[in-house]
C-alpha cells in the first residue's frame, strides 16, 4: 500500500501548490496523456461499434479517458488538500475514483462478484460428470507457463529499462493468475501480491476476456481432428437437489481448511450457489444476478479505468505483462484442450475435445464458443451444458491457486 500512499501525497501535493491559480487541461496535458486518451477512445469504440463486452469494457474505456485529463483529479490516485471548515487546517480529501477504487484497493469488490456469480452457477453438470474437472486443471497451464515466464524475462531484461529491475515473485504470480481468465480472481491476487501492477493486469485480463471469441477458436481446431470434433456427448446424469446443496457447503469447508487464504472468493462463490439451490431465497437471487451484479460491474469496470494513468501504463513492464498474458491465455486453452483429447481416449470416444476451451474460467463466454464451434461441424452437437462442467471447476482452480500464491507471495 505504500506504493498507493506515495502516490496520493504526490497528488496532493501538486493540488496544493496549485491552489489559487486557474489552468485548464488543455495546457496542461502531455503526449503520454494523450496517448492514453487515445486508448480510452479506441476501446468506447470497440464496446459501442463493435460491441465487445460494453456493459466492462465501456465504463472501463471512459474511466481510462477522465483519469488522463490533467487537472480533472479523476484518476483513482487523486487526493486534494482542502482548508477544513472547523479549523483552516489543510486536510486530504479523496476524489470521487480515488473513493469508488478503494473497493480495488482493499479487496472488496471481487469476492462480491464471485458471490453474484454464485447465484448464477449450476454445478449440477460438474457433479454428474466430476472427469471433466481434469479439463478445468489442465486449463490452468497457462497461469504456471505466465509465472515461470515472467520470472524469465524479468531476469533476463532486468536493468535493460529505466526502472525496470524484473518482476518478483509476488509480480510473476500476479501475472501468471491472468492466465485463469478471471478478471476478479486477478484484481483479488494483484491487489495481495502486487498492487502496483493492479491497472495493467487488470486491462490484460478483461481485454483477453472480451477477445476469447477471436482466440480460442482458432486452438481448438489446431489441436483436435475432425473424427473428434463431430462426437455427440451422451446425456448428463441427474443430479438431485440435495446433491447440489451439500456441494457447496462440502466446498467451502475443504477449501477454508485446506487454502485458507482463498476463503474470500470461493467462499462467496458458493454462498450465492447454495442461495440458487436452496430454493428460499428467490428475492436475494433476484438482486444478485441483476441490479447488485451490474452496479459491482461499472464500480469494478470503471475504479480499473481510472486506475489507468500514462504514468502508471506506458511502461515496458504493460508491454511484457500484455505479452505474457496473451501467452498464459493461450496456453490454458491449449492445456484444457489437451487434457479433454486425453478423456476423449479413455472413455472410447465418449467425451467431445472440444469442450476443453472451457478449461479456462471465461464464464460464461468460453461455454458459448464450444456450443459455436461444436454446431459448426456437427448441427447435432449441443455442447454448452457440458462444456459448464470444466468451466465452473476451472473458476474454483484458479481461485484456489491465486490463494495458494497469496500465502507463499504476499
Amino acid at each position: 500500500m505504500k506504493f498507493f500512499e506515495s502516490l496520493s501525497s504526490a497528488s496532493g501535493l501538486l493540488a496544493a501548490n496549485s491552489a489559487g491559480t486557474y489552468s485548464m487541461g488543455l495546457t496542461e496535458i502531455s503526449i503520454p496523456q494523450i496517448i492514453m486518451v487515445l486508448i480510452g477512445l479506441f476501446f468506447v469504440y470497440l464496446a459501442i461499434v463493435k460491441k465487445y463486452e460494453p456493459l466492462l469494457l465501456l465504463p472501463l474505456a471512459f474511466g481510462i479517458v477522465i483519469a488522463n485529463i490533467p487537472m480533472a483529479n479523476l484518476s483513482a490516485y487523486s487526493i486534494t488538500l482542502s482548508p477544513d471548515a472547523a479549523t483552516g487546517l489543510l486536510v486530504e480529501r479523496q476524489g470521487l475514483l480515488n473513493f469508488l477504487y478503494d473497493g480495488i484497493r482493499y479487496v472488496i469488490y471481487p469476492p462480491l462478484i464471485f458471490l453474484c456469480i454464485g447465484t448464477m452457477t449450476d454445478f449440477g453438470p460438474l457433479i454428474s460428470s466430476p472427469k471433466t474437472a481434469f479439463i478445468g486443471l489442465g486449463g490452468q497451464l497457462g497461469i504456471f507457463v505466465a509465472f515461470f515466464g515472467a520470472l524469465f524475462l524479468g531476469k533476463w531484461l532486468g536493468g535493460a529499462f529505466p526502472g525496470f529491475e524484473g518482476f518478483s515473485y509476488g509480480d510473476a504470480a500476479s501475472i501468471g493468475i491472468i492466465g485463469s481468465s478471471d478478471g476478479p480472481t486477478s484484481i483479488y491476487a494483484a491487489s495481495r501480491m502486487a498492487p502496483e501492477l493492479l491497472p495493467m493486469i487488470a486491462i490484460a485480463a478483461f481485454s483477453y476476456m472480451a477477445l476469447v471469441p477471436f482466440i480460442q477458436p482458432p486452438i481448438m481446431r489446431m489441436l483436435t481432428t475432425p473424427k473428434e470434433r463431430v462426437v455427440v456427448m451422451p446425456k448428463s446424469q441427474h443430479v438431485t437437489q440435495k446433491q447440489k446443496i451439500l456441494f457447496p457447503i462440502a466446498m467451502t469447508l475443504i477449501t477454508l481448511l485446506l487454502v485458507p487464504t482463498a476463503g474470500a472468493l470461493i467462499g462467496m462463490l458458493m454462498l450465492g450457489n447454495l442461495l440458487r439451490e436452496s430454493g428460499v431465497t428467490a428475492r436475494y437471487l433476484e438482486t444478485l444476478q441483476g441490479p447488485f451484479l451490474n452496479i459491482l460491474t461499472i464500480l469494478v469496470a470503471l475504479s480499473i479505468g481510472a486506475s489507468t494513468t500514462a504514468e502508471l501504463f506506458l511502461t515496458p513492464q504493460t508491454l511484457i505483462i500484455v505479452f505474457l498474458g496473451l501467452i498464459a491465455f493461450c496456453f490454458g486453452t491449449a492445456g484444457g484442450v489437451l487434457i479433454a483429447k486425453l478423456l476423449y481416449k479413455l472413455t472410447g470416444g465418449k467425451v467431445n475435445p472440444l469442450i476443453g476451451n472451457s478449461g479456462v474460467s471465461a464464464m460464461p463466454m468460453a461455454a458459448r464458443i464450444s456450443q459455436k464451434v461444436g454446431q459448426e461441424y456437427n448441427s447435432k452437437n449441443y455442447l454448452l451444458m457440458h462444456a459448464m462442467g470444466p468451466l465452473v471447476s476451472s473458476t474454483i482452480a484458479s481461485a484456489i491457486i491465486a490463494g495458494i500464491f497469496i500465502s507463499l507471495y504476499a
